[in-house]
């Protein structure tokens, strides 16, 4: 069965950058299109990147210019460059398919604050 292990977030200022690694297992990762979501305190899971097994890559507005989604499919990892973060991107960030499946990994926190 699937199983996902995120890894890479921690505590950054305004402005900074983390790289963010979602290893997966389990599956043939090749065929799906995979995707980064957030969790904030008190919303709920949002959609932030997506990339299909041809590499085409979609955001949602909040991040256009600042993440970039990509995936390498001989180590069955997907990851999430972001750069010029922001407080409001201060979240537990989770990879998943792009539909997801009803297993979630333990996810990573991602907190900008100065």
């Amino acid at each position: 069965q699937v199983q996902l292990v995120e890894s890479g977030g921690g505590l950054v200022q305004p402005g900074g950058s983390l790289r963010l690694s979602c290893a997966a297992s389990g599956i043939i990762f090749s065929i799906y299109a995979m995707a980064w979501y957030r969790q904030a305190p008190g919303k709920q899971r949002e959609l932030v990147a997506t990339i299909t097994n041809g590499d085409n890559a979609g955001y949602t507005d909040s991040v256009k210019g600042r993440f970039t989604i990509s995936r390498d499919n001989a180590k069955n990892t997907v990851y999430l460059q972001m750069n010029n973060l922001k407080p409001e991107d201060t979240a537990v960030y989770y990879c998943n398919r792009y539909t997801p499946w009803t297993y979630w990994g333990q996810g990573t926190q991602v907190t900008v604050s100065s």
